[in-house]
């Protein structure tokens, strides 16, 4: 995802990354090796992880960043999406209520929809995600020389993600294209979402495209600064506790 693209309009189509490093940063070498190993972490009162992944396995967790960091790759315009935390993010998501589906309708009966029906799998979406990521593993095995996805490197992931995007790769559970467009969506709601929901760490998001923040506390200044530029600290629903 060029972010020059993004930050004209979401809805573009070619949403995968244009341009990749030639080698992995550190920091998502940092994060894959911390997701993929089995480490203690801190344990809150309901039995999750107070600071690792909660929904996803390390094998998974190990997938995700590497998708997310080919969706949304460090460049000299921001930060990447693994870096400000969007995996957290979709990890979150789907140990909560929207994995569950809690507002989605699940009985039936399903169809082949069309784009403007929407979502029309009787899956919810942590289902979705798990199926779809052991899907996009044996698809890569059987097309990408025995590698999983996060075996491959920055420029093979790209390359594998257009050809899902394009509808070019048959998985075998669930339909590839429908588990490529919610990751997107859940990307770029993570990398632009308020930082108490675990992604847009620090704001970096916002401070990168001069966003104070969705409060309230701003409706007095919004005729002021009119077509002006508001230069503030972006404030985080968290900082008005």
């Amino acid at each position: 995802m060029r972010r020059r693209d993004v930050l004209k309009g979401l809805g573009v189509t070619g949403a995968v990354a244009g341009i990749v490093a030639t080698t992995v940063p550190p920091e998502v070498q940092e994060a894959e090796a911390q997701a993929a190993a089995p480490h203690a972490h801190a344990v809150s009162r309901d039995g999750q992880s107070a600071d690792g992944f909660r929904f996803f396995t390390p094998q998974e967790a190990a997938i995700v960043v590497a998708l997310v960091d080919t969706l949304i790759p460090k460049d000299d315009v921001g930060p990447g999406g693994v870096e400000v935390g969007v995996p957290i993010f979709i990890d979150r998501e789907l140990a909560g209520a929207y994995g569950r589906g809690a507002r989605m309708y699940l009985d039936g009966p399903f169809g082949q929809g069309t784009p403007q029906q929407g979502y029309q799998l009787p899956l919810p979406p942590a289902d979705l995600y798990r199926i779809g990521i052991a899907d996009l593993n044996a698809w890569c095995v059987e097309t990408r020389g025995g590698k999983t996805f996060d075996e491959l490197s920055p420029a093979d992931r790209t390359t594998a993600l257009k050809a899902i995007e394009a509808g070019q790769a048959e998985f075998a559970q669930v339909p590839a294209r429908n588990f490529f467009s919610v990751l997107l969506q859940n990307t770029m709601e993570g990398y632009f979402a308020d930082p108490m929901y675990g992604g847009n760490r620090n704001s970096a998001v916002w401070k990168m495209i001069g966003f104070p923040g969705a409060i309230g506390m701003y409706r007095e200044v919004i005729e002021k600064y009119r077509n002006k530029r508001y230069d503030v600290e972006p404030k985080s629903i968290q900082d008005l506790s």
